[in-house]
């Protein structure tokens, strides 16, 4: 049998893996997956990712060469681009260009949720928190009648949200976060990319576990809280 012709390199955790792997599970795209440690990158990684993260992307030509795309946007674009399975961007040139404005807005909710997840007192905690309150209003303002972004159909905007909707699996079962209260729409959006088979897929069944494991490494207020 013959290797892949993609290699996803990964980490456990990280949430921009997860878009990517959404992505190609949702096109139908084999690839293969190595996963490995941030906190000691071995030499081959750092050889290969110019900023040092993941996801990577190897890509091998029918010629045996090698090529490496980095960033997740850029994979998910990547994918677009050679137009293999099911296209995850609409048609419309500027229904496109709303969707990829989407996707960078739910980046920057990962900004704001690293300051959440890492806060060390109740201040920091309280402000990251109302800025997700904040920034999923809005969202809520956006959303049609589901079941997802755009409606029937899966995109990358829903790529993106997934795994940000999957850090609240774990940490409302550790406190009630009260970041989707009053957000229907959210909340079934939410719902219905837990149960898409890519999404499930995109992490293993460890993850809560390790995510836990990463709060109290950080001296997370959230475990502090409520314990």
């Amino acid at each position: 049998m013959s290797e892949p012709a993609l290699i996803l390199v990964s980490h456990h955790l990280c949430p921009y893996v997860q878009r990517a792997a959404i992505a190609l599970a949702e096109k139908g795209v084999p690839f293969e997956r190595r996963t490995i440690d941030l906190a000691a990158k071995p030499d081959w990684f750092l050889a290969l990712s110019p900023l040092g993260k993941v996801p990577l992307l190897l890509v091998r030509r029918p010629d045996g060469s090698e090529a490496v795309l980095f960033e997740s946007a850029v994979i998910c674009e990547y994918l677009e681009d050679i137009e293999i399975g099911t296209p995850l961007h609409p048609a419309d040139p500027l229904v496109r260009a709303q969707h990829r404005g989407w996707m960078e807005f739910g980046s920057s909710i990962l900004g704001d949720l690293w300051g959440f997840e890492t806060a060390r007192d109740a201040e920091t905690f309280e402000a990251k928190r109302r800025a997700l309150v904040e920034k999923f209003a809005r969202v809520e303002a956006t959303l049609g009648d589901g079941p997802f972004f755009a409606g029937e159909r899966f995109s990358l905007v829903d790529a993106v949200f997934a795994p940000i909707f999957r850090y609240f699996d774990t940490f409302d079962r550790i406190m009630p976060t009260g970041v989707f209260d009053g957000l229907a729409k959210v909340a079934g959006w939410r719902k219905a990319l837990a149960a898409r088979p890519s999404v499930k897929a995109a992490v293993a069944q460890d993850y809560s576990e390790r995510l836990e494991t990463f709060l109290a490494q950080h001296d997370a207020w959230l475990l502090k809280h409520a314990a």
